[in-house]
């Protein structure tokens, strides 16, 4: 009996379309064609459109069948022919994965197991390079390595784009017997899901990475942090933590080096404020999401008051990989200041959304338009919000600048952490900024007053602007108010809130 080797998603987005009743389906037309299916459910591929989407393996390599219907019986069933092959003249037949155009134009770096392997089995992590990284790192003094993850560029995933070994020096130069690593896996941005697919996908790869970083700075015990609405990456990674420390790569003597990391997965509060590291470290503490004043940081007295390095994920899910290839291989890719990949994530009004990675300079038009092919509606291109709800609006006027941090800082926009938002021609930009003020004032923590009252009078006078009340008045008091969050606010939420509004007053004035 012919065996074919088969592979389908199991990430939340593709089991939320049918994953789960493709594959049944998919075993019970082996067993009518009188064929065996070896199936392996892996991370996705990101390719959101496509899914759900069968892999098979060939000599040639692995070729596609997507999307799928898992209500169309008929067409799941006859992707194996009669014979016990593969249908190729299927509709839904994509041929080899890897010259589908969103698929072959991308540089899979730091995704690149995630689709691939079964996210928890460690051999096959083993098999393509897992722990090569934290093995190498063990063999060097911890110095070394902070210096290796600082001249590689890499820089925080967050938002604020700080270089992460800067961060990590400040942490390993403290003289304190306790030190936390904190992996902030709070992703409650709109439009970004980079985060849960690695965490879904390849979650011993975070775990390395924490590893590591706990190695380099001195720290034994770290602690993820996950986005309450992610059961089942929290499902996921608590399964690869069991199996880690079955296997000796956490615990008091890692890999036989005398090191001693140990690691947790801890559910999230539910609160947006709670993404932002020190309320992030309030919370981890038990208490409720409020803002720290800074000084002092978090690198200095963070976690129950020990320093403590607080990265995003897909920060510390690089580190392997620029370990175990060395600072140069991650720091070849990109522009100026900004270096390595970013993983992108298309949502909102976009044919084709989902999860690309490419190298830093590559250009926002190419992002839109040949990754997601413009708009589900046909329509043309309004305005990509980029960064989240807290992102400025970015017109089409301004598509051919780069991914890179200062060209979009020029610009009045940030890349934060890669999430893309398309809206058409018909999209209200006035309504949008009042939604991005009004997110604001509902998700403010309170402990400072530009946040806690300008959202709130920033959204009224937004009403105002809208019914005509005194515009042209109004237009500069909101300019104005959102000119004392941008400066007077205590974190991100209220500093950043403003920069949708005043995108949209600076691009799309007729509409607010």
């Amino acid at each position: 009996m012919t065996t074919l080797s088969a592979y389908i998603s199991l990430d939340t987005t593709s089991r939320s379309i049918g994953a789960d009743e493709v594959a049944a389906l998919l075993q019970a037309s082996a067993v009518q064609h009188g064929t065996s299916v070896s199936l392996t459910r892996t991370g996705t591929r990101g390719l959101f459109w496509l899914e759900p989407m069968i892999e098979f393996d060939t000599d040639a390599g692995r070729v596609a069948f997507g999307p799928l219907d898992p209500g169309d019986v008929r067409a799941v069933s006859t992707v194996i022919s009669p014979k016990g092959e593969l249908n190729t003249e299927h509709p839904a037949y994509l041929g080899l994965l890897d010259e589908v155009p969103e698929f072959a134009g991308q540089l899979r770096h730091t995704y690149s197991r995630v689709g691939v392997t079964d996210p928890l089995s460690l051999a096959q992590y083993r098999a393509h390079h897992g722990y090569e990284g934290l093995q190498r790192a063990l063999s060097m003094n911890s110095d070394d390595i902070v210096e290796e993850i600082a001249n590689s560029g890499l820089r925080g995933r967050g938002g604020a784009a700080f270089p992460t070994g800067i961060k990590m020096r400040t942490v390993a130069a403290q003289n304190d017997t306790q030190k936390y690593i904190v992996c902030n896996a709070d992703e409650g941005d709109s439009g970004t899901f980079a985060d849960r697919i690695i965490m879904e996908g390849d979650p011993f790869l975070l775990i390395e990475g924490m590893t590591i970083a706990g190695v380099a700075c001195g720290a034994t015990q770290g602690y993820i942090y996950v986005r309450s609405e992610y059961p089942q990456a929290i499902t996921l990674l608590n399964k690869a933590l069991a199996t880690a420390y079955e296997h000796q790569l956490l615990g008091e003597n890692v890999m036989a080096s005398g090191k001693q990391f140990d690691l947790e997965v801890r559910k999230a509060a539910g609160a947006y404020i709670c993404g932002e590291e020190t309320s992030l470290l309030e919370s981890l503490e038990g208490k409720r999401g409020l803002v720290r004043f800074k000084p002092p940081l978090p690198a200095i007295e963070g976690l129950f008051g020990k320093p403590t390095l607080i990265n995003n994920v897909v920060s510390l899910v690089s580190m392997p990989e620029i370990v175990r290839l060395g600072a140069d291989s991650y720091h070849a890719l990109g522009v100026e200041r900004s270096r390595g990949t970013l993983t992108v994530q298309l949502a909102g009004n976009v044919k084709k959304g989902g999860l690309f990675e490419v190298p830093f300079g590559t250009a926002l038009r190419d992002v839109i338009e040949q990754f997601g092919g413009g708009t589900l509606t046909g329509r043309p291109v309004k305005a990509v919000q980029i960064g989240g709800p807290l992102g400025a609006f970015v017109p089409p006027a301004h598509f051919d600048m780069p991914l890179d941090y200062e060209a979009f800082a020029a610009r009045g926009a940030m890349i934060g952490h890669g999430g893309m938002v398309v809206f058409d021609d018909t999209a209200d930009m006035g309504e949008m900024a009042r939604f991005s003020m009004e997110f604001c004032a509902i998700e403010s923590c309170g402990k400072c007053t530009p946040c806690r009252i300008g959202a709130v009078r920033g959204t009224e006078v937004i009403d105002k602007i809208r019914r005509g009340e005194e515009v042209d008045a109004h237009r500069i008091l909101l300019r104005d108010l959102c000119n004392t969050m941008v400066d007077g606010s205590l974190c991100a939420l209220g500093g950043m809130a403003p920069f949708p509004v005043l995108s949209v007053m600076d691009h799309f004035e007729e509409e607010l």
